[in-house]
């Protein structure tokens, strides 16, 4: 049987991590390429502010393919799409018909996105959709995962929080309100070990620092949807 030929939306995180390791156990599926959005202002992964360096590491450990999505700071929705378009078409025209995510249970993204890919023919797939995010991070931890926090939402969170790996006490530790996984936005982190890589990644703990934005008044037009909000960063050294 010929296997679905995918290519995976790679975030650096630990979701990313996981749900590429449930796809890459399903055998109807060949992940052929990981895609990732980076800042092109500053050469750091979108969101998570990981430099540039280390995502390549990163995707070297796995053994797949990567390539690279550069975006202005802060896009506006058209740039996005427009830059997305783009890379998309090329895969498609390269043999690919399925895409994978790591998103859990954000059901607009997953309606965005779907549609969005469903104009170029292309089918979206969640391999942990709908998953217990509890039960998400110990199967995470269990399978010999190991990911540190990079940036945290300085709503829930101190500079202390930033720079510390999850162990099995995160989740009793966690502020009220704050998804284990931080799917909605709370934290991210880089997953840098584990049975999808070849070996660890090694890096060396940096600078924290605290950043400040400001959206476009016009919402609508703006990839990010939240009014003024801070973000405490933590880099990481390759």
């Amino acid at each position: 049987m010929n296997k679905i030929k995918t290519y995976f939306n790679w975030s650096t995180g630990k979701d990313s991590a996981l749900a590429l390791h449930h796809l890459l156990q399903n055998s109807n599926y060949t992940v052929d390429e990981l895609v990732t959005t980076v800042n092109s202002h500053y050469n750091r992964v979108s969101m998570h502010g990981l430099r540039k360096e280390l995502l390549i590491a990163q995707t070297q450990a796995i053994g797949i393919s990567s390539t690279l999505i550069e975006l202005p700071e802060m896009p506006s929705m058209a740039i996005y799409e427009e830059k997305m378009l783009e890379k998309v078409s090329r895969l498609k025209n390269n043999g690919f018909t399925h895409t994978a995510f790591g998103d859990i249970f954000l059901e607009d993204l997953r309606t965005y996105r779907e549609k969005q890919l469903g104009r170029l023919g292309l089918k979206a797939i969640f391999p942990i959709w709908k998953h217990n995010t509890k039960d998400l991070l110990n199967e995470f931890l269990d399978l010999g995962f190991k990911t540190i926090i990079v940036c945290a939402n300085s709503k829930y969170f101190t500079k202390d929080f930033v720079g510390t790996i999850i162990d099995k006490n995160f989740i009793d530790n966690l502020p009220e309100g704050v998804d284990p996984c931080g799917e909605n936005g709370e934290f991210h982190t880089f997953c840098f070990d584990g049975p999808i890589f070849k070996k660890p990644i090694s890096f060396s703990i940096g600078e924290k620092v605290y950043r400040e934005y400001s959206n476009p008044k016009t919402d609508n037009d703006c990839v990010c949807k939240s009014d003024k909000y801070g973000i405490w960063y933590c880099d990481l050294i390759p």
